[in-house]
């Protein structure tokens, strides 16, 4: 049961993420966002740990210390930021965040959306994908132009919606 109750969700968040992609012009990336999810590696760990209200990645940290779903994932998703990290330039060598490609920015955009409306059902609002990045905004190793552009998408959903906001996108952004 938990295995199908995984699938529906994370079918569900991909058809979100595929909605929010084509209706800027990501045609290619809304059809193949996440299938890295309907992998073996990363589905068993989603039907082990699946609660419906969270990442069943985050229940595998607390229980092993990691995520082998999360390590595989990001490894293979360029919307992800973590798939970005890399040295830094000298001086300063430390991993850091590379300055992502605007569509995979935008994917980005799209995946934070779809997550909040999952996990949050009906207390979704169009602000809470900026509260959601708030919080974590100062502990993000995202380049600083890659955070600029997430930043603005998403306080411009908060303020204008979702038609306005992918209205702006499409034409401002990917310039389509």
């Amino acid at each position: 049961m938990k295995a199908w109750k995984h699938f529906c969700t994370i079918t569900y968040h991909k058809s979100l993420v595929a909605k929010g992609c084509f209706a800027v012009g990501l045609y290619w990336q809304g059809i193949m966002h996440d299938m890295s999810k309907y992998s073996w590696t990363e589905f068993r760990v989603g039907a082990k740990y699946f609660q419906g209200t969270r990442s069943p990645n985050n229940a595998e940290k607390e229980d092993i210390g990691y995520s082998s779903a999360w390590l595989h994932h990001k490894g293979r998703n360029k919307h992800h930021l973590e798939y970005w990290l890399d040295y830094g330039f000298p001086p300063d060598k430390r991993i850091t965040g590379m300055r992502m490609p605007e569509k995979y920015v935008v994917e980005m955009f799209m995946d934070r959306i779809a997550a909040c409306k999952v996990y949050m059902g009906d207390g979704y609002h169009d602000n809470a994908p900026y509260e959601y990045y708030e919080r974590g905004k100062d502990i993000t190793p995202l380049h600083e132009e890659t955070r600029e552009l997430l930043s603005r998408m998403l306080k411009m959903l908060g303020e204008k919606g979702e038609k306005e906001t992918f209205a702006y996108v499409k034409k401002e952004v990917l310039h389509r």
